[in-house]
């Protein structure tokens, strides 16, 4: 007597592979804010001042 081989996965089973890799993908993405949170990037000393009037008044 042979077993008959089920090829098709349960419904809970593709449910549980879904959701787990959702959770593994939030995870990675919420791991990855974290780190470039604490890369420190550098900012300006000073603020620029453009003078853009004699520009202006040549248009």
């Amino acid at each position: 007597m042979q077993l008959k081989y089920n090829r098709s996965p349960s419904l809970g089973s593709t449910i549980v592979k879904t959701l787990f890799k959702l959770l593994l993908i939030v995870v990675v993405f919420i791991l990855a804010i974290f780190l470039i949170e604490k890369i420190s990037f550098p900012s300006p000393e000073k603020k620029y001042q453009i003078d853009v009037t004699n520009e202006i008044k040549k248009l």
